[in-house]
């Protein structure tokens, strides 16, 4: 018993590693892991001051939790039971398969990157690529807002810098969840975007049990008072039209909504347009039927960057014009479900088709749009046609109440911005003082024009 072993030098030492390794993992790493937390939630407490709409605590619940509350939600469980009655497929197999699907869609909120780098960055490229302009903002209806409330951001979908411009100009007031489509599952993106509080979702996928676990997870961020922000149309504009609302995400919202409870939903129409869109030509080349969304490689993306980058070298960037964000009156859901009595569907499609008019009306009119709309109806002007044209639509939005940008307020430069990024593009031509359409660029025309297609009349 009292003897003595010999084990080699190397087991040794693996030995006093692993018992090393255990020490810190149940006596220093608790101690650590729980001094961060508490400097963690003393910084979102300072960060919830000063905004309007506060980081509620579901979305800074460990993401673990949060799957596992999602994979064994009862409705998850009744549509596993469900989809086993009807296929024969083991409801273990299928309970598996809901939390992968689960792990897929919860996000990982990290306020740290979200403010600290994501809004910063989202702000310099945004002021790099455009003058950013705020449109309409009623700025005491927003106070109104119950801060109790979830607010739902639902916006025109023009271009991929919609992420990146809204999330610049509402980080004063919230942290924003988006969800956002398989484009972004690609690493280094992917962990970064969660990192964000967006949520993966698989915009075709028709599995009812996928489809299951999206909607309840959905419904569990809301309830929870998570802010966030939906493009009803579902995807990019490929016209320049403003579409009509697909009501996947805004149903789930609506159907796990209780009126009589204390938390009301309130939804904030935005309105987005651009002088220019980074996509243009990609999506006017995607419009056939079947086509995807988008054909472009990383190397044409990398050539677009290199492009840029040797402009501002040789001191010939110029920014994209003006991106304008305009922000309609809140709506309540609690308002218009009791306004509105009728049955589930019928008032999810009735949302669905006022929130779209609501952020139709809200839609800025920017230089580029309005002379596209006047010279794709006249086909060709002088400069003299072209501001008077211009002085008539800018008075009957006016009498309207649409919110045209009229850059330094000056209603000439505004139209000479238009022809000259217009021509720059080489979709005008100007002979003789005399603009005209170049018909090789007429869809581009079309594109810009139809951004305010639906404010005309």
């Amino acid at each position: 018993m009292g003897g003595t072993i010999e084990i080699p030098v190397w087991l040794a030492v693996l030995a006093g590693l692993f018992a090393l390794v255990a020490v810190l993992d149940k006596l220093l790493l608790p101690s650590v892991r729980w001094y961060f937390r508490k400097r963690f939630n003393r910084a979102v407490e300072r960060l919830n001051t000063r905004l309007q709409l506060k980081i509620q605590p579901f979305k800074l619940t460990r993401r673990k939790v949060l799957i596992d509350r999602l994979a064994h939600d009862p409705r998850i469980m009744e549509a596993i039971a469900k989809e086993a009655a009807q296929t024969g497929t083991p409801p273990e197999v299928l309970a598996e398969k809901a939390h992968k699907y689960a792990r897929e869609i919860v996000p990982h909120f990290s306020a740290f990157a979200y403010f600290g780098f994501a809004a910063r960055a989202a702000r310099w490229l945004s002021q790099s690529l455009y003058r950013v302009r705020i449109g309409l903002l009623d700025e005491a209806a927003m106070a109104r807002v119950n801060p109790d409330s979830t607010v739902v951001f639902v916006m025109n979908h023009r271009s991929n810098m919609d992420y990146v411009l809204v999330t610049y100009l509402a980080s004063e007031r919230s942290a924003l969840s988006y969800a956002v489509g398989e484009w972004a599952r690609v690493w280094p993106l992917q962990g970064f975007i969660r990192s964000m509080g967006a949520y993966f979702i698989r915009r075709k996928s028709r599995n009812p049990l996928y489809r299951c676990v999206l909607a309840r997870y959905v419904q569990m961020a809301t309830e929870g008072g998570v802010t966030q922000a939906v493009f009803p149309e579902g995807g990019l504009s490929r016209s320049g039209k403003l579409g009509e609302a697909k009501l996947g995400l805004l149903s789930y919202i609506v159907r796990g909504f209780n009126p009589e409870g204390t938390r009301d939903v309130v939804f904030v129409p935005v309105g987005l347009n651009y002088d220019r869109v980074l996509e243009d030509r990609v999506l006017l080349a995607a419009r056939g039927e079947g086509k995807p969304q988008f054909n472009t490689g990383p190397l044409a993306v990398l050539r677009f960057l290199r492009h840029q980058l040797w402009l501002r070298i040789t001191g010939k960037y110029h920014r994209f014009g003006y991106a304008c964000v305009s922000f309609g009156t809140p709506v309540s859901l609690k308002g218009y479900l009791a306004a509105h009595p009728a049955p589930l569907e019928e008032q999810i499609a009735g949302l669905g088709r006022d929130l779209m008019d609501d952020i139709g009306k809200v839609v800025p009119v920017l230089p580029v749009s309005l002379i596209a709309s006047i010279m794709l109806e006249a086909g060709s002007l002088s400069k003299i046609g072209v501001k008077g044209a211009a002085h008539r639509r800018l008075k009957a939005y006016a009498t309207r109440g649409v919110y045209s940008h009229i850059p330094r307020e000056d209603e000439d430069y505004a139209v000479d911005v238009g022809l000259r990024m217009l021509e720059m593009r080489h979709i005008l031509r100007q002979e003789g003082g005399v603009y005209s359409v170049n018909e090789e660029n007429r869809a581009l025309l079309e594109y810009y024009a139809n951004a305010i297609a639906h404010l005309e009349g």
